[in-house]
């Protein structure tokens, strides 16, 4: 299956009014960003255990851990979850600097070191989260 085939199912299996933002959320992203290598993750692990919510991913970013190792990843990524919607802006150094930034002006969301999490779309400044998403961009550009 491909990957565009891959991430629609997903979008299929999202229940209204979750699925109408994420698929809101999926091209406003891609308008942001229409060359940027696009990731699907099942949320499942190498045995088939699901062990996360699936979620789109966007760009790349080359994650360091403890143990020197490097892996490739995605940049910016969305998920549903079961309370409402999940953004990830992953690479961004200071911990606090997205919920310094930008908590104050996007509206009704749970703001942590790399994720935007709210319940619906219309709950949030969706120019804020553009701002947000551009901003872990340019923090994490090669």
């Amino acid at each position: 299956m491909s990957l565009d085939d891959q991430i629609d199912r997903y979008l299929e299996s999202i229940p209204e009014p979750k699925q109408t933002d994420m698929r809101r959320l999926h091209g406003t992203i891609l308008e942001m960003k229409p060359d940027f290598k696009l990731w699907f993750l099942d949320g499942k692990d190498q045995s088939g255990k699901v062990v996360s919510n699936p979620s789109i991913g966007y760009g790349t970013l080359n994650k360091n851990y403890a143990d020197g190792k490097t892996k490739e990843f995605y940049q910016t990524g969305i998920s549903a979850n079961s309370t409402g919607l999940s953004v990830y802006i992953m690479g961004i150094g200071d911990k606090k600097y997205l919920q310094e930034k930008y908590a104050p002006t996007i509206g009704k969301a749970t703001v942590t070191g790399y994720c935007i999490r709210f319940k619906a779309l219309k709950d949030i400044d969706l120019e804020s989260l553009k701002k947000a998403i551009q901003d872990g961009i340019e923090q994490t550009r090669a």
